[in-house]
């Protein structure tokens, strides 16, 4: 059976833009041309690939699966310009790299040292949230992300490289703001701002209430941390976040951390790949690095 890589291409950027209109535009191609091909395609593995269903293209089991081969090629492509580019020295090559929004409180720093002592190495970055993040492992569109604990069941490999420790903030002018050794059992009536359902920090902050026999009373959920330390500084109830993203604010006096018994949530941050990814000597010498460098370069505001 003969397929394309120009096919390949046609069928992902289709599953993307969930039509054929939109995937011409963005391939730059005319309409009938996109059409053509995976008409051709069709004819010649006899099955149908995409099906109309409520104005949108989606695939069809037999679309999935050249979707997956589709990709799979994509990764064997970028790996082997990787290897290409190892072969002329560690000094030239790609990296990229796929990071937890939180993290872009420090990763530029990480990034900035590591692209002094490379200076000629290309680096693409992204920001996703939890579940772009795995999609993107999954569908090999990154080397490696940086994230809290991966989950079970996507065949991962997670390194820690640095603590994370999620910490209560308040407005300075929050009754507990000035107290020392705050018990727990004073935020059993407390309403919070938290992260969206399925969020790292939404599901640590849950355990830990859950571990204390308390309820976590979310009052507002937000799905980025910026939004949250927008709302705790608004007076709308207090906030669960990673110190690291506390600099400015702290700085500022606009936001305290509440002293809390048995706070902060001790977690770290992961660089994350799939189990037995195949690394080029780029993207194998930023993990090194990080591994190495991130807890010297990396400070937690005070």
């Amino acid at each position: 059976m003969r397929i394309s890589l120009k096919q390949l291409k046609i069928i992902e950027a289709i599953a993307k833009e969930r039509s054929f209109s939109r995937a011409a535009k963005y391939l730059h191609m005319s309409q009938p041309a996109v059409s053509m091909q995976i008409k051709q395609l069709e004819i010649h593995i006899q099955m149908p690939l995409f099906e109309r269903q409520h104005k949108q293209v989606i695939l069809t089991e037999a679309g999935l699966e050249l979707l997956h081969c589709a990709q799979q090629v994509h990764e064997s492509i970028h790996q082997t310009a990787n290897i290409m580019d190892a072969m002329r020295g560690i000094q030239r090559g790609r990296l990229h790299l796929t990071m937890a929004a939180t993290a872009n409180y420090f990763a530029p720093q990480l990034i900035a040292a590591f692209h002094q002592e490379y200076p000629q190495v290309d680096i693409q970055l992204s920001a996703m949230n939890r579940k772009g993040m795995l999609k993107a492992l999954d569908e090999h569109k990154t080397d490696m992300v940086i994230m809290g604990a991966p989950p079970d069941g996507h065949q991962l490999l997670g390194l820690p490289f640095m603590p994370n420790p999620l910490v209560v903030i308040a407005h300075p002018s929050h009754p507990l703001a000035s107290q020392k050794n705050i018990p727990m059992q004073a935020l059993i009536d407390a309403r919070f701002i938290v992260r969206e359902a399925g969020s790292g920090t939404r599901r640590a902050a849950e355990t830990f209430f859950t571990k204390h026999d308390m309820p976590l009373h979310a009052s507002i959920e937000m799905n980025r941390v910026e939004a949250i330390k927008q709302a705790v500084m608004a007076e709308l109830g207090l906030g669960i976040v990673s110190a690291h993203t506390l600099e400015m604010e702290m700085k500022l006096k606009r936001l305290v951390v509440l002293d809390v018994e048995d706070f902060p949530i001790l977690r770290h941050w992961y660089i994350v790949h799939k189990e037995g990814k195949r690394f080029t000597p780029v993207p194998q010498a930023f993990c090194q690095f990080v591994l190495k460098h991130a807890e010297s370069l990396i400070r937690l505001p005070t």
